[in-house]
């Protein structure tokens, strides 16, 4: 079912409040699809747990692109890693990035790790408007990340001044800044599919970018202003 700017729920069974509750919820928070389907029975709602799954393959990934634009700035230190994600039995990667504060930068699922999945992910970075050229960029010894850069600095996409610095105590931040993320997947157990998980991680990085304050105007520490600001993405009044 296509999800329209303005009509965003046209054709649900449930309302917007109560499918945004749920997504939400089961993006934010580490449970599963049955337990989101409990709560919500808890107040009088029977959802099944297969339908929860499908709203959220539905709306995680709009919730990131309708709140791309809010996005603010972040500083030009970054730290770049990759943790796994399973996907049918098979390890794929999830490229991250953070600034010095912790606040996400981008991210992308690749099926590799190796330089044209670093490239990749550099190219997302870098093309977003909304995320500043670095000053430094952060990274382990995985040999992919230099050969990335010298593409990227010979094709002129990242400015030669830019500093690439090859030193793991320095990526703590972001090796820390992974659990919030593994914490809802390991629930997932292994997705079934790379879109499922792709659709799914959208979501759960969003949601994450939104918890720690990088949208304009609402405050890591405000939980109703971000529900609110979730909402009105939607079109749902406060």
């Amino acid at each position: 079912m296509s999800i329209t700017a303005a009509r965003p729920f046209k054709g649900r069974q449930y309302s917007g409040e109560v499918i945004l509750t749920a997504v939400r919820s089961y993006l934010r928070y580490p449970l599963a699809y049955e337990h989101v389907a409990e709560l919500l029975a808890e107040r009088g709602l029977a959802v099944d747990a297969s339908c929860i799954w499908r709203w959220v393959q539905a709306y995680a990934a709009e919730l990131n692109k309708r709140c791309r634009p809010h996005l603010k700035a972040t500083n030009k230190s970054y730290r770049v890693d990759e943790t796994y994600i399973e996907v049918k039995g098979q390890e794929k990667y999830l490229y991250r990035a953070v600034d010095s504060t912790g606040q996400t930068i981008d991210f992308l699922l690749r099926a590799k790790r190796d330089a044209a999945a670093a490239e990749r992910f550099f190219r997302k970075v870098f093309r977003s408007s909304h995320n500043p050229i670095p000053r430094v960029i952060n990274v382990d010894k995985n040999p992919a990340y230099p050969a990335a850069i010298r593409a990227l600095k010979r094709e002129g996409l990242l400015p030669r001044r830019v500093r690439l610095r090859q030193c793991k105590y320095l990526n703590n931040i972001v090796e820390q800044d992974h659990r919030s993320v593994k914490k809802r997947t390991w629930l997932a157990k292994g997705y079934g599919s790379f879109q499922s998980a792709w659709r799914t991680l959208e979501g759960i990085e969003t949601v994450n970018m939104i918890r720690k304050g990088r949208v304009r105007w609402v405050t890591k520490d405000d939980v109703s202003a971000q529900a609110r600001f979730v909402a009105k993405l939607f079109g749902i009044a406060a």
